[in-house]
């Protein structure tokens, strides 16, 4: 018997139906190739201007050196105090939006009413619609005085206040896409877990987190992204001051300021340099390995949701 599939058209076929199939058709495709040739142009756009930087400087000395110290047209480049801040606010964020996120999403999934979810997930996400810069400005105004009232001895700007910060704005990310995926488990796996006798607490950390565990890694690296990524918090809470990581005293770091590689980007373009200099070039080749860094974490979620995604019938 042939395997091959046979391609049976079941919408109308009525000459008019068919020239509106096929209008629709093109224009979704051309909608789609939009998308393709945006990301395509600022792809090409970032590695050009990237390449130019490292005409001026060498490669070596952007991924080895340890000092980021930009004056005018030049300056020296090593990317690594910036790298460092990066991953400081993105570990940090995410000891604040992990736990908080997915406790938050098993408590929508599993234990909330269908009254009390529809109050509480809208609720959740407009933390989502508020400008980025409104948070900056609360880190700056109220959480880092808040940590100097407790005794905490942070700087006017700090990383801690600007990790925080981030990690409350991509709660709603990380909450809203795990309910999601805790929603999308099969009932019948819960009544046999209640049918063995389980609690609620047991059927929701053995048996509904362990199923979705492939969507919520998806929500912990797309939120992760979204914190690399993050400008103007960073830029009002943080500072601009790139210092290399601290390894005698770690705590240190997150107590003073710092300048992550999205804020190096606007110290950049924000400066003195003029066109086609080396400093005004660096935001390219910043940009350019911010974009490697976020599309290997994509490549991960992706790998990590096919891998431990489990199908139900």
């Amino acid at each position: 018997m042939s395997e091959r599939s046979i391609d049976v058209d079941l919408t109308r076929s009525s000459s008019g139906q068919v020239v509106k199939e096929r209008i629709y058709k093109w224009l979704l495709f051309a909608c789609a190739a939009l998308t393709v040739f945006v990301t395509v142009a600022i792809i090409y756009t970032l590695a050009r201007d990237a390449l130019t930087f490292f005409d001026m400087v060498p490669a070596a000395e952007f991924f080895t050196e340890t000092e980021w110290f930009v004056t005018g047209d030049g300056g020296n480049f090593g990317i690594w105090p910036l790298v460092t801040a990066t991953l400081i606010i993105t570990v940090v964020s995410a000891m604040v939006a992990v736990p908080t996120g997915v406790a938050a999403a098993v408590y929508l999934s599993e234990y909330a009413s269908d009254r009390m979810r529809s109050v509480l997930k809208p609720s959740l996400e407009i933390l989502a619609g508020i400008p980025t810069v409104v948070y900056g400005y609360l880190a700056l105004v109220y959480l880092t005085p808040a940590l100097q009232a407790i005794g905490i001895p942070v700087g006017t700007f700090n990383l801690l206040s600007a990790s925080i910060m981030v990690g409350i704005m991509i709660i709603p990310m990380v909450s809203s896409l795990s309910e999601d995926a805790m929603s999308s488990v099969p009932d019948s796996l819960r009544q046999a877990g209640y049918g063995m006798g389980a609690t609620k607490y047991e059927v929701s950390t053995g048996i509904v987190i362990p199923a979705a565990v492939s969507g919520i890694f998806s929500s912990f690296i797309l939120a992760l992204s979204r914190a690399i990524g993050e400008t103007m918090i960073v830029v009002m809470a943080a500072g601009l001051r790139p210092r290399m990581f601290d390894f005698s005293n770690p705590l240190n770091n997150l107590l003073n300021s710092g300048q992550p590689m999205t804020a190096g980007m606007v110290n950049a373009v924000t400066s003195d340099a003029t066109g086609g200099s080396a400093t005004y070039l660096s935001m390219f080749a910043l940009g350019l390995t911010l974009f490697v860094i976020t599309f290997a974490m994509n490549l991960a979620s992706d790998y990590v949701a096919a891998r431990y995604q489990e199908e139900y019938q």
